[in-house]
């Protein structure tokens, strides 16, 4: 059989050529954070005006509260495990981003 080998990143200049996995999320976690917040504010204002042009029809009323919910929702499942992952490193006492 055959050896095969992988490609490798060093001397490319990639920025985590000798990082872990830990060290790219770490670098992109920040990015995450913005983008969960962002999609936050364009549900919110998504699912408000579908309420305010709703004119009484219920099925776009439980169309914009949706919105609502989807983005509230959505947006506490990423920073309850933000801080779940940063209450496991205090306890633990180790280092995952």
């Amino acid at each position: 059989m055959a050896s095969v080998t992988l490609p490798s990143y060093t001397g490319t200049g990639f920025k985590f050529e000798n990082g872990t996995i830990g060290d790219v999320i770490g670098k992109a976690l920040p990015y995450v954070l913005v983008i969960a917040g962002l999609s936050l504010l364009v549900m919110l204002i998504l699912g408000g005006v579908t309420l305010m042009t709703a004119a009484g029809n219920p099925a776009k009323s439980k169309q914009g509260y949706g919105y609502l919910t989807a983005g509230l929702i959505g947006f506490v499942i990423i920073f309850i495990a933000y801080f779940v992952v940063q209450i496991v490193q205090v306890i633990l006492g180790v280092s995952i981003f």
